[in-house]
C-alpha cells in the first residue's frame, strides 16, 4: 500500500499545461478564498457509486483543509452537473458562473473487473477552459490515494505548487503499550505500525525521497539511532555510539544527517555520513546541544541549547562554524524545524506553564505565535509544500497528532485520543 503511485497506472499525464489563472492567483492559504463547484464522480451501479463516493469525500476533505476554497452549495448544483461529457465543449460555463463559481471538479468512475477507472478535471469557470485532467486506473483500496493525488494537482494547477496530500506522516504512538514508530496518510487514514521494538522509540524522520524513517530506539539497551526501510520494512542501526544518538535528520539531499552525540560526555550536534561515520562536529559548548534542523539549502542548521543559561534556538553555519541565537522572548524555546520552502523555521516555547507553537523567520524577524487555547502544542513539523503544519497536543486531554495551516487556522485532529501519539514527521515526497 505504501508503493502510491507505482501501483496506480497513471494512463493520462495533464491533459492540459498545469498553468496558473491570471485571475486566481493565490500562494497561501487564506489569501483568497475561490469559490469552487465540487460535484460527485458520475457513476453507473453501487460499487462504482461506493468508489466515487469515498474519492468525493477524501477530495472534499483535502480541499477544505488546503483553505483555498469556498464551496458552492450542493443544492444549488445545475443539471450540468449529472451530464455526462468531460469536454469543455459539454461544460455549462455560463450556469455555473451564475452560481458564483469560479472554478468546478467534474469526473467520472467506472469499475471494470477489479479495476477502479477515475477521471477527474478541474475547469476555470470564468476562463472557460480545463486547467488539469488525469485519468486513472487503480484497484478498490487505492481510491483515497488517487482523491490525494488529484487533489495535490488541484492545488499545483492553481498555485504553481503540488500539495501535500499525497504524502504520509510518520508519529510515535503507545497504542500496544509500548512506544513504537507508526505511519498514516496525511489525513489520517490507514495507521500502521512499524516498528515492534517493545521499548522506547523517538524523533522519526523521513529521507528526501520519502522511503527510509531515521528514529531513535532504546531497544539495545542504548539511545540508538535506526534507519527503517518502508517499503521492506528492513532496519538498520546507522549510529549506535555510547550515550545518545539521538534527533537524527536527514540533509535536504539525503547524503548527511546531523545528530545529537554524547560519546564524550556532553550532547554536541554531529553530521555523519548515512554509513554513520562522522564527518563534523558542529557545536562544541558547555551547554545541552540538539534537535538539530537543516536549512533548506544544506548551508545551516537550527538546533536547541541551553548556553545562554535557558534553551533557545541557535544556528550555526556549516561553512564558517559561525553561531547565532536565534530566539531571545521567553524562557524555553525547543524544536525547531526549518520550513522547506521558505527562511521560516517553526518552534514551541512555554509560556505561563504550556507550551505553543510559534514561526520566526531565520534572520530573527516576524515571530508569530500560531496556537492558543488550552494545553501543550509541541512538536512542529512542516509540510513538504511549507504551507502546513502537524504537531502534537494534549488539548483534548491525551497527546494526539493534529494538523493546521501555517497561520494556525484550520486545526484538526488525526489520531484518537485513546493512545498517547506524539513526535509528528511529515514525508518530503511521496513517490
Amino acid at each position: 500500500m505504501f508503493k502510491t503511485l507505482q501501483w496506480l497506472l497513471l494512463i493520462a499525464l495533464v491533459l492540459s499545461k498545469p498553468a496558473l489563472a491570471a485571475d486566481i492567483e493565490i500562494s497561501a492559504p487564506g489569501e483568497q478564498s475561490i469559490p469552487l463547484a465540487l460535484t460527485r464522480l458520475l457513476s453507473t451501479d453501487d460499487d462504482s457509486r461506493e468508489a466515487a463516493e469515498q474519492f468525493h469525500q477524501t477530495l472534499e476533505g483535502d480541499l477544505s483543509f488546503s483553505g483555498f476554497f469556498r464551496f458552492i452549495r450542493p443544492e444549488a448544483f445545475l443539471d450540468d452537473a449529472q451530464k455526462p461529457g468531460l469536454y469543455t465543449t459539454q461544460v455549462n460555463f455560463a450556469q455555473w458562473r451564475l452560481l458564483g463559481a469560479d472554478t468546478l471538479i467534474k469526473g467520472t468512475c467506472n469499475i471494470q473487473g477489479d479495476q477502479v477507472i477515475i477521471e477527474a478535471r478541474l475547469y476555470d469557470v470564468v476562463n472557460r477552459r480545463l486547467l488539469t485532467g488525469h485519468r486513472y486506473v487503480g484497484r478498490g483500496k487505492d481510491v483515497r490515494q488517487i482523491a490525494h493525488t488529484f487533489a495535490d494537482q488541484v492545488l499545483k494547477a492553481l498555485t504553481g505548487e503540488e500539495g501535500p496530500f499525497k504524502s504520509r506522516i510518520a508519529f510515535i504512538s503507545d497504542q500496544t503499550g509500548y512506544s513504537e514508530l507508526w505511519l498514516m496518510d496525511s489525513d489520517g487514514h490507514n495507521p500502521i505500525r512499524l516498528t515492534n521494538h517493545r521499548s522506547i522509540v523517538l524523533n522519526p524522520d523521513f529521507s528526501p525521497w520519502g522511503k527510509e524513517i531515521l528514529f531513535t530506539s532504546y531497544w539495545a539497551n542504548n539511545p540508538d539511532l535506526y534507519r527503517k526501510e518502508i517499503y521492506t520494512g528492513k532496519e538498520a542501526k546507522v549510529s549506535f555510539k555510547r550515550g545518545l544518538n539521538t534527533a537524527g535528520r536527514y540533509s535536504p539531499n539525503g547524503r548527511d544527517i546531523a545528530l545529537t552525540l554524547s560519546k564524550d560526555g556532553n550532547p554536541e550536534i554531529y553530521v555523519i555520513a548515512s554509513s554513520g561515520r562522522i564527518k563534523q562536529q558542529l557545536t562544541n559548548s558547555w551547554g545541552i546541544d540538539s534537535d538539530p534542523s537543516w536549512s533548506p539549502d544544506g548551508e545551516r542548521v537550527a538546533f536547541i541549547s541551553n548556553r545562554s543559561g535557558n534553551p533557545h534556538i541557535f544556528i550555526t553555519e556549516l561553512g564558517s562554524g559561525e553561531t547565532r541565537r536565534l530566539t531571545t522572548a521567553g524562557k524555553y524555546s525547543a524544536t525547531p524545524d526549518w520550513n522547506p520552502k521558505r527562511d521560516l523555521i517553526a518552534f514551541t516555547r512555554q509560556e505561563n506553564g504550556h507550551f505553543s507553537v510559534y514561526t520566526i523567520g531565520s534572520d530573527g524577524s516576524d515571530e508569530r505565535r500560531v496556537t492558543f487555547g488550552p494545553g501543550n502544542q509541541e512538536h512542529p513539523r512542516w509540510s513538504p509544500d511549507g504551507r502546513f503544519l502537524v504537531y502534537s497536543s494534549d488539548i483534548d486531554g491525551k497527546r494526539a497528532i493534529y494538523v493546521m495551516r501555517a497561520d494556525g487556522s484550520g486545526a484538526k485532529r488525526l489520531t484518537v485520543p485513546t493512545s498517547t501519539s506524539r513526535h509528528p514527521a511529515w514525508s518530503k515526497r511521496w513517490q
